[in-house]
């Protein structure tokens, strides 16, 4: 008689077998100050310890369901907010990475605004946002110096086809400062009669009121995202 699946798992014991290193990171990015910001924890133990890295962990099987589950906790821990926006961006594993052993991570990208999460980062030692362009020069643990620029890159991306930066922006924003963040992810200017025009006709944003005067004396209409931005796209990328 022939071994059913229930028995064969009944004496299965996966311990038996060698497995990698399973864990979650993410390179989360905020705009402040006219510069797109990093969030990077120092590593408190072995391997790399002293050295700063992107927020990260392993997965805990009895506390996580998923690996979204797995990074969202990780972000909590870090930051003390949820991300508005996260993605899945690559999956890096090999024998080199980690001198623990072999070692696999599923990479996220995520955007939260500053003013969310900053009396929280503020309170804790072993987090800083650091600008982005100083923490190319840094010695990042691990393989977190590649993974930052890939997710760098992807935000890039996002940013000429979709509204998905201005996650990184507070709740409420002007257009000016929206077009600031996007120019900074695509590294040159946007024109800025063509810029309103597209995101007026895709109707993503609601007014909230009149923000007070800025420093030519002209009060700005403030907005906020409306719901489904994440899932959308433009027909066209950004014309610069």
């Amino acid at each position: 008689m022939q071994e059913t699946e229930a028995e064969f798992l009944k004496k299965y014991d996966r311990r038996e077998y060698l497995a990698p290193l399973m864990t979650v990171d993410a390179a989360i990015f905020t705009f402040h100050g006219g510069k797109l910001l990093v969030l990077l924890t120092e590593r408190c133990e072995h391997p790399e310890k002293g050295k700063w890295a992107l927020p990260g962990g392993f997965v805990d099987e009895e506390k996580d369901a998923s690996l979204e589950e797995a990074i969202q906790r990780k972000l909590q821990e870090k930051t003390g907010v949820k991300a508005p926006y996260i993605e899945q961006l690559i999956s890096v594993g090999n024998n080199q990475r980690d001198a623990r052993g072999w070692s696999v991570t599923v990479v996220y990208t995520a955007l939260v605004a500053l003013q969310s999460c900053q009396s929280f980062v503020d309170n804790v030692s072993d987090v800083r946002w650091e600008m982005y362009e100083e923490a190319l020069k840094m010695d990042l643990a691990f393989d977190h110096i590649e993974i930052m620029k890939a997710a760098r890159e992807r935000l890039k991306q996002k940013a000429l086809y979709s509204m998905v930066p201005a996650y990184a922006l507070p709740e409420e924003f002007t257009l000016p400062e929206l077009q600031h963040c996007l120019e900074v992810l695509i590294d040159k200017p946007i024109q800025k009669k063509s810029f309103r025009r597209r995101v007026e006709q895709a109707d993503l944003m609601e007014e909230v009121g009149l923000r007070s005067a800025d420093k030519k004396g002209r009060p700005s209409m403030a907005y906020r995202l409306k719901e489904g931005v994440k899932d959308f796209t433009f027909i066209r990328n950004l014309d610069a």
